[in-house]
């Protein structure tokens, strides 16, 4: 998209710098978005400098050393030679030209917005916000926040948006895992608090994403975030509940989906499991329905499908006792070997994953829980759940040490021939096993 012709030489000189690489890029939050967007831009002969109030990420990067699974330590090795400046100290803002926040937005414990990280970040580089800069917020979160929240604390500053410093909204859409696309090639949504701020966010991010696509306000960019991913929630909501209602039937829901899926129009195949996790689905629906009791709006349809979702857990651990009963056996007392602890397959990022979940209503029954994850030699560090466990490793005297082995994330490093030879019994969330055995129970 060409800028507008406007008679704002600050917006004019900022895109110059832009577009001639001049400009030094600050990322703020150094995680699975932050870190990919930084390396982006570092790509593109940017400068950046990467901010995180976790000392040990800083150090790490520093020492050119990866600390998530998909990115290679000699990409971070490449950045840090070619200037890429990590830090904590969040007075080194005022030298950025172009200030990205890519920080968490959790849900509290009544799951309502938690919205103190991006406040926090906010309120830390307010001090340091200058003439000339732009400031985008890429944190997924409800239809209103840039607005209400970070613009009061720009313009307290003294500095008038759309003419002395800039503003926008454009949410990530980062895969982990997913080898087909990657932070270049995926379409960026950006939305302007004015025109002039949507000129400067299109230039800025058209130089390191293949497709800009501008939308007409910051609030129609945060929605269209919120619809993406309540979209997923839904229909995996619907996919999760055709399982539980196939299971009551006897019938094999997986078949069901790769059969549907022959249908060349009109239905699109989601999968089916033992819950939401990442950062994103389990999270993003209620920061929407929380903004929409503010105008008196019930979001009945999305709230179902996060009832749905967030009830799968303990579906399964229902019908791995009930499979145990049958087998003269109680969950209390039981060795079971959760496989698989991260949100999805093939990925080191265990946020609000389901298999933890399982693992703690396992704990509460009474069941003597262990994990294999490859990704998790330890059990992390996690605001909400504490293991004190080591990864057991995936062998065979291992697995048949085991009462029961839940499979909650289907990594490929894991040998499900291996394991189905010497597993006494096998709990099937993934649907890994097309063909039912006299040990395979799918859930």
């Amino acid at each position: 998209m060409q800028a507008r012709v406007s008679a704002n030489p600050c917006k004019e000189k900022l895109i110059a710098r832009i577009q001639k690489r001049r400009a030094v890029v600050g990322i703020v939050g150094l995680g699975y978005v932050g870190l990919p967007l930084a390396l982006r831009f570092i790509e593109e002969q940017f400068h950046v400098i990467g901010f995180d109030v976790d000392a040990e990420k800083v150090r790490r990067l520093r020492a050119g050393r990866s600390y998530i699974k998909h990115i290679d330590a000699a990409r971070i090795r490449q950045a840090v030679r070619q200037g890429f400046t990590p830090t904590t100290d969040f007075a080194l803002a005022r030298r950025a030209d172009a200030l990205i926040i890519c920080v968490p937005t959790p849900l509290d414990s009544h799951r309502e917005p938690d919205m103190r990280f991006v406040i926090g970040t906010i309120e830390s580089l307010a001090p340091h916000l200058r003439r000339g800069q732009i400031v985008s917020l890429e944190s997924t979160t409800y239809p209103g926040t840039t607005d209400e929240e970070l613009a009061p604390r720009m313009a307290a500053r003294g500095l008038t948006i759309g003419r002395d410093i800039f503003l926008v909204f454009s949410p990530e859409r980062e895969d982990p895992g997913n080898a087909n696309f990657c932070t270049r090639t995926i379409p960026k949504v950006c939305g302007g608090f004015t025109p002039d701020c949507l000129d400067v966010g299109v230039a800025l991010y058209g130089q390191v994403i293949d497709r800009v696509v501008p939308v007409s306000s910051t609030r129609a960019a945060e929605m269209t975030k919120l619809l993406e991913n309540i979209h997923r929630a839904v229909n995996i909501g619907l996919v999760n509940e055709m399982k539980i209602v196939s299971d009551r039937m006897g019938i094999d829901i997986h078949e069901v989906i790769r059969a549907a899926s022959t249908k060349p129009f009109g239905f699109v195949p989601y999968r089916p499991g033992p819950g939401l996790g990442g950062h994103c689905i389990p999270i993003d629906p209620f920061y929407l329905t929380w903004k929409a009791r503010e105008y008196g709006v019930h979001t009945r349809f999305i709230e179902l499908a996060g009832e749905v979702n967030s009830s799968m857990p303990e579906w399964v651990v229902e019908k791995l006792a009930a499979t145990l009963n049958t087998r003269g056996r109680a969950v209390r007392g039981c060795r079971v070997l959760v496989l698989g602890i991260a949100y999805k397959k093939d990925v080191d990022d265990p946020r609000e994953s389901p298999a933890v979940e399982l693992m703690e209503l396992l704990r509460a029954r009474g069941a003597k829980v262990s994990y294999s994850d490859p990704y998790f030699p330890k059990f992390p560090a996690m605001r909400e759940h504490r293991f004190d466990l080591r990864s057991v490793p995936f062998t065979p005297a291992a697995i048949a040490r085991h009462d029961v082995v839940l499979i909650a994330t289907n990594h490929s490093a894991f040998d499900y021939k291996l394991l189905r030879r010497h597993a006494r019994l096998i709990v099937d969330t993934r649907g890994v096993y097309t063909k039912p055995g006299r040990n395979i129970v799918p859930a």
